[in-house]
């Protein structure tokens, strides 16, 4: 399928979009925050730099855009101009199983989120988050 734009325009649109501060992002920070739950934002000092972090439990959301970080990307990478976009995204999808892997051996939990699941049912998807969250260690006596 051939682009609509042009290589200089779509290299434009495509510059514009942000990789932190997304509106996806601040849906859920202010949900978070609405409910008194206390996180850092794009945390790093750890590997992948997640986008809510909980240093002193050691527990970790990314938040992850359907295009960037692949959603079904076997579906749909036959649609895309192959030459830069198909390696960007297996580069990051790459990327993102090598930063979980890290975070694991270090003992980090993990929650992986998709933009789509925030924008379906903000409500449930932000109550996951807080609920992962709030779960604590508890140590057996």
């Amino acid at each position: 399928m051939a682009d609509v734009f042009s290589k200089k325009k779509r290299s434009e649109i495509m510059s514009r979009i942000k990789s932190k501060e997304t509106g996806i992002e601040r849906t859920v920070f202010s949900y978070l925050r609405k409910h008194n739950i206390y996180f850092q934002r794009h945390y790093s000092k750890v590997a992948g730099k997640p986008d809510i972090a909980l240093p002193s439990q050691k527990k970790a959301v990314f938040i992850n855009g359907d295009f960037w970080h692949g959603y079904k990307f076997r579906i749909w990478r036959n649609r895309i101009p192959r030459k830069y976009w198909i390696a960007k995204i297996e580069s990051n999808i790459k990327r993102d199983k090598r930063n979980c892997r890290a975070l694991k051996r270090r003992g980090w939990k993990i929650m992986n989120i998709w933009g789509h699941q925030v924008l379906e049912d903000k409500d449930k998807t932000c109550q996951l988050i807080a609920i992962f969250l709030a779960k604590t260690k508890r140590k057996i006596s």
